[in-house]
């Protein structure tokens, strides 16, 4: 009778309805016939116009800041304010000119204008002297360097758009078991598509800040993805399963940068738009997409295997959802290792995406189309890298056990850290595409990493998946609000952020050694050998029991 009842299912499954494998192509069939690949890539696909949404604005950010008056040469026009810092060190790469002629004044280690030539023809004729001294052409559109009031605006936006999404994502957990993934995921939509649409009446500092803190709320979508995966598949493809979901969703954020550069805004401007009008007119696509994903979600989508609706006891717990399962949760050390791990990793990625866009075209001055294409080629490494990381930690899971998904972790943080490092050494004197040589390897073990994590969270904690789950995700927020307020708003250099940013990737790595199960074993020690009478469940029955 089991044979039969499991019959129906378009994908093979376990004993309990869970798939057994990933085939990404075999979309046929109805609700109950498939719910498997339907859960596959629904997530997935919110997940990226979640991202889509949520990055949309980074690409035009000089745009936006020039529409709201915020530029440091809308702010202090040069002509009254000569000898502001961010136009003494300013030299426009294309055309060799430096805005200072005849070089910096220093003074006690700060530059304090431009340097008098020791030679004029007439020293008395102070109009030969200020031609001589200032080159106010050489200057950018829009100057938002490191130190003015553009960067800084920019940067708490940053902060805003992933600190919201903090509490969220961890209060997804109980939501998750109240009201199933299918209802969260689409008011999450909607609810992202309505600030994104609003976005387009931005006109202030404070008001950028606030609509890129509401459309953050959105990137909790990605607890969501992970945890209705692991409702539907089983313990040997969950890696690659939420791997594949989360990376594939990831890729929003690099398609973003493109898109909206490329597809959208220049093609306005061409056709006739002010850089004003086409970035707001932009805004309208991501949120539509996002209200046409939530309807096809509810209409089509099943929260699990075995019914429409969500029932908690799935997972193995017998009581009801509440707060403190977050605390009993926190009480294992090995979690909070593991949320400040997808911190340096998931972190790092929310923070790429914020910066990289304006980093190429201020600090490399490259032109939107090129630093959005450049700026994307982080996000889409997505299409395969984090899957990679599920796939070798599933792998090395099978011929070395839990110890080999522990290895995976370590490793590839640790190449993170080392590409990172060597990213943040890449002058703007050097060619752009040795920085991005440098930040495709980069982007390989970021990726990689966060697919390594959720190879090893669904074996955390059995009971509390949605829990762990969403206090894990949090941790990639958390990791981006750190990074993003101590290393890029604080310091005041376009370089030094990214080699500490390397530093904080480096030391949560080096805790790998603090996971270990006495009945999965860690990363220099197997499993404690049972005897058969006292045999506790083996991890994949865990994984099995915890992603049910």
């Amino acid at each position: 009778l089991l044979s039969i009842a499991m019959s129906h299912y378009k994908c093979a499954v376990d004993h309990k309805n869970m798939a057994t494998e990933l085939p990404l192509l075999r979309v046929c069939g109805s609700a109950s016939e498939n719910p498997h690949m339907r859960a596959f890539w629904a997530s997935t696909i919110s997940f990226f116009l979640a991202f889509f949404g949520w990055f949309a604005l980074t690409p035009v950010v000089l745009e936006v800041a020039t529409s709201i008056g915020i530029c440091e040469n809308q702010l202090f026009p040069p002509e009254k304010f000569p000898n502001r810092p961010a136009y003494l060190s300013y030299k426009d790469l294309n055309s060799g000119l430096t805005y200072c002629s005849h070089g910096v004044r220093m003074k006690g280690g700060q530059a304090v204008d431009c340097e008098v030539p020791t030679k004029l023809d007439d020293p008395s004729d102070l109009s030969e002297l200020n031609v001589d001294l200032y080159r106010p052409e050489a200057l950018a559109e829009c100057v938002c360097t490191p130190g003015t009031t553009c960067r800084s605006v920019i940067s708490k936006a940053n902060i805003a758009s992933v600190a919201g999404t903090i509490l969220l994502r961890i209060a997804l957990g109980t939501l998750l078991e109240r009201f199933g993934p299918v209802n969260v995921q689409c008011s999450l939509m909607v609810f992202g598509a309505f600030w994104v649409a609003m976005s387009a009446a931005i006109n202030s500092s404070w008001t950028y800040i606030f609509f890129r803190f509401c459309i953050g709320l959105v990137g909790a979508a990605f607890v969501t993805n992970q945890f209705w995966c692991s409702l539907m598949f089983a313990p040997n493809v969950i890696g690659t399963a939420n791997a594949t979901a989360a990376g594939w969703g990831n890729t929003g954020g690099g398609a973003t940068q493109i898109f909206m550069i490329s597809v959208l805004f220049k093609p306005m401007v061409d056709a006739g738009l002010t850089e004003d009008a086409a970035w707001r007119a932009s805004m309208a696509f991501p949120a539509m997409m996002m209200i046409s994903c939530a309807i096809m979600m509810k209409c089509l989508c099943w929260n699990m295997p075995t019914g429409k609706h969500y029932d908690p006891r799935i997972t193995g717990k017998t009581q009801s959802p509440s707060m403190w399962d977050y605390w009993e949760v926190l009480k294992d050390f090995r979690v909070v290792v593991m949320i400040f791990q997808y911190s340096a990793c998931f972190g790092c990625e929310l923070a790429m995406n914020n910066q990289l866009a304006t980093h190429f075209r201020t600090y490399f001055q490259l032109a939107a189309s090129d630093a959005s294409y450049l700026a994307g080629s982080f996000g889409m490494m997505n299409l395969f890298a984090r899957s990679t990381g599920g796939i070798l930690s599933d792998l090395s899971y099978k011929y070395f056990g839990f110890p080999g998904r522990i290895w995976a972790q370590f490793l590839c943080l640790t190449m993170e850290s080392v590409f990172l490092f060597a990213f943040g050494n890449i002058d703007n004197s050097k060619p752009w595409y040795l920085a991005l040589a440098l930040l495709v390897g980069f982007s390989l073990f970021v990726q990689m990493a966060e697919g390594t994590s959720y190879g090893m969270v669904p074996f955390m904690n059995r009971e509390q998946l949605a829990v762990v789950s969403a206090l894990v995700g949090a941790g990639g927020n958390v990791g981006a609000v750190i990074t993003g307020y101590f290393f890029y708003d604080l310091i005041e250099d376009e370089l030094l952020p990214f080699r500490v940013h390397a530093g904080y990737v480096l030391f949560w790595a080096l805790l790998s050694p603090c996971y270990y199960w006495p009945d999965k074993g860690g990363m220099f020690r197997g499993p404690v050998e049972q005897s058969p009478q006292k045999s506790p469940e083996s991890a994949e029955s865990v994984a099995s029991s915890a992603t049910e």
